[in-house]
């Protein structure tokens, strides 16, 4: 064979080389070599696992406000409402760990005439706090008491119930999720004709619980009946999985 027949020989066949290699997803110009997984044979499935449970908890938020001429005095009133309505929760022994101060803030408050004209009014001081209520039972009782002490000063910003211990939902959810989606899988296996395998994967997405509206019962007809009355209804607490079944072969 000629010296040309060899190098030409030579350049067809790294030629042919280089094809294979692209074809196999393998990249000669670098120094990555990107080589495609192989994917697992088999299902997947996502289900949702839901349960309803009574919350256990209220959550109380609230904004005691003072308006004064002087700043410092806005602020001094807010302080003494504040005080005031730390004493009305106390007398009930709600735990200070469930009591946070959200807000303090001190603005100046403006009124504006038809002309355009500003004028001051004083200065408006807040103080906001968020409360968790563990006594359900009680809970209306704690608002009513807050109300009485500071008066009118006072806006609720949220009062609804809430679950704070969702763990055995969420247990109870998780099952009812896996146990879903794994008859959802077998479902799939008889129909494919093929034997369901191991787990190759699984995801969970938690659903944040719902708060429902609270329902405030307020009659003057009584003494009794004019108490502020929480329902606490019923909360849903969902888990989603996503799980990736192998077929055995």
């Amino acid at each position: 064979m000629s010296r040309n027949k060899k190098l030409e020989f030579v350049v067809v066949a790294a030629a042919a080389a280089a094809t294979l290699l692209t074809i196999c997803g393998l990249d000669v110009g670098g120094d990555t070599y990107n080589v495609p997984a192989v994917s697992e044979t088999g299902v997947t499935l996502d289900a949702t696992g839901s349960v309803r449970v009574i919350p256990d908890g209220v959550q109380f938020n609230f904004s005691v406000f003072a308006l004064e001429g002087p700043s410092k005095s806005a602020s001094e009133g807010a302080n003494i409402l504040a005080n005031q309505a730390r004493s009305a929760l106390d007398s009930f022994k709600i735990n200070k760990k469930d009591i946070a101060t959200t807000n303090v803030s001190v603005y100046p408050e403006y009124s504006y005439s038809q002309d355009g004209k500003q004028s001051l009014n004083g200065f408006r001081a807040t103080q906001s706090f968020a409360v968790t209520l563990r006594d359900t039972e009680n809970s209306g009782s704690v608002v009513d008491a807050v109300v009485v002490i500071v008066g009118t000063d006072l806006t609720i910003e949220t009062l609804a119930p809430i679950l704070i211990d969702n763990k055995d939902a969420a247990k109870q959810a998780r099952e009812n999720a896996i146990k879903l989606a794994k008859a959802k899988a077998e479902d799939y296996a008889d129909l494919l004709g093929v034997d369901l395998g191991d787990v190759i994967s699984v995801r969970e997405f938690a659903t944040t619980p719902s708060v429902p509206q609270p329902w405030l019962r307020d009659v003057a007809s009584s003494v009794e009946s004019a108490k502020t009355v929480i329902d606490l209804g019923a909360q849903e607490v969902s888990i989603t999985v996503e799980v990736h079944w192998a077929f055995k072969r």
